[in-house]
């Protein structure tokens, strides 16, 4: 009776969908085939809780199954339990404790996204497209990512070592503390005395009010003669559309900012922009890399298209699918690929990722002893991403933004050059 039951219901939640879909889709539905396979998982479901080598609860059966099958649609798709719903609020509120690390799934493997700035991972050095293989000491493969996750979780000032897989070297270790990762999304600072720097390492709830601050501030340090802005999304895994979308408006007049397109037509969505420009029509160079994924794809794709900005560093990661977060009442949430991202002018960036208008790669400015000149040195490269196909060229987290950042250089350069042009070609 108990299996019967449990079929029934897992029929009554599958049937679910096909009430929203086009009445000619929903009469091909084979409702006699759908109840056998239901059948079918009743009785593995019965097979497994009698036979198992160790006794296994209902819940945690079903909530495998579940996450089964969501995770085998896409590496995004996922069920959140009631706990890793809550870790998952608080961390798009800016606050959360762990390694301070971005992950996604690649073949049975925690893929590293991106590090946050100023987190243990940051420091350790763990780059954009590193594989995760072992969390200590045990193997990841048959992990479900929130497992992998929450082992990855824990109290402050705990330990805990990752085994690292990074193209061109031999597996390694790394041990890391644990810590309480408060993520400042937006930091600034200026160059020179009229460039403005505006790093966003992430779109929590805070980014928006942030960058309005931050633009706000380099005015008043520059005493309102500022020649031009570096936006900075390298290493910027992303997170919330609604702040990518603000992020794009506070730089555009108008147009259109970011399309979503789902499974149906009438799902479609568009984000538009509104009058308006913070820097009051500055020079832009947004900087990209391997790391920049999902929301800083929608703003470089926005800013990019429109001709707002060059964008300069190497090719972004390529996640352009749209998560869902779907909320179980009294049994957590699931997080559903839903639609996809297409910039203004069509593109999808999902697998493919944003190339930039001008190529540089990651290096380190080194300075020579005794000399004035200076030495430009290549950092690691990670490429042949598999989900991307781009190049994930990558930059070390600890010279971000710093004086010897290859790539904001070159930003700067490009904006002062522009700046020297704009002038020259007034006086004429």
């Amino acid at each position: 009776m108990k299996r019967l039951g449990l079929t029934a219901a897992l029929a009554a939640a599958l049937f679910v969908l096909p009430l929203r879909q086009d009445v000619g889709v929903a009469a091909t539905t084979n409702t006699a085939e759908t109840y056998k396979e239901l059948n079918l998982f009743g009785d593995v479901f019965e097979k497994v809780r009698s036979n198992y080598v160790d006794e296994v609860t209902d819940d945690t059966l079903i909530e495998g199954a579940i996450n089964g099958m969501l995770t085998s649609l896409d590496p995004h798709s996922n069920y959140l339990n009631a706990k890793n719903f809550n870790d998952m609020k608080v961390q798009t509120r800016g606050e959360f404790g762990g390694l301070g690390i971005e992950v996604s799934m690649e073949n049975g493997l925690i893929k590293v996204v991106s590090p946050i700035d100023d987190t243990p991972a940051a420091r350790a050095g763990l780059k954009p497209g590193d594989l995760i293989t072992q969390l200590d000491g045990k193997p990841v493969q048959g992990m479900t990512l929130p497992e992998a996750v929450e082992k990855m979780r824990g109290p402050e000032n705990s330990e805990v070592t990752l085994t690292i897989r990074r193209t061109g070297k031999d597996p390694f270790d790394v041990k890391l503390v644990r810590a309480k990762i408060k993520i400042q999304s937006v930091r600034s600072h200026l160059e020179g005395d009229n460039i403005g720097y505006v790093r966003v390492t992430s779109f929590n709830e805070q980014t928006d009010v942030g960058l309005n601050n931050a633009v706000k501030n380099l005015k008043q340090q520059a005493g309102n003669k500022l020649i031009g802005l570096v936006l900075d999304l390298r290493n910027n895994p992303g997170g919330l559309l609604d702040q990518a979308v603000a992020v794009s408006d506070a730089f555009l007049e108008k147009g259109e900012i970011v399309s979503t397109r789902g499974r149906r037509a009438d799902d479609a969505q568009r984000y538009n922009a509104h009058p308006g420009d913070i820097t009051g029509g500055l020079p832009m160079v947004v900087l990209i890399n391997g790391g920049s994924a999902s929301a800083s794809e929608i703003v470089a794709g926005a800013l990019q298209d429109h001709h707002r900005a060059v964008l300069l560093g190497t090719r972004s990661f390529g996640k352009g699918s749209v998560q869902t977060i779907i909320p179980l009442p009294g049994h957590g949430a699931m997080r559903l690929t839903t639609a996809r991202y297409y910039t203004p002018s069509g593109r999808s960036i999902q697998a493919k990722g944003i190339d930039p208008d001008i190529v540089v790669e990651a290096a380190k400015i080194e300075h020579l002893a005794g000399e004035t000149s200076a030495a430009v040195k290549k950092t690691d490269d990670n490429k042949g991403d598999a989900e991307s196909g781009g190049d994930q060229t990558t930059v070390d987290p600890s010279i971000i933004g710093t004086g010897d950042d290859y790539q904001m250089a070159r930003a700067v350069d490009m904006l002062r050059g522009i700046a020297l042009f704009g002038g020259a070609r007034a006086e004429n």
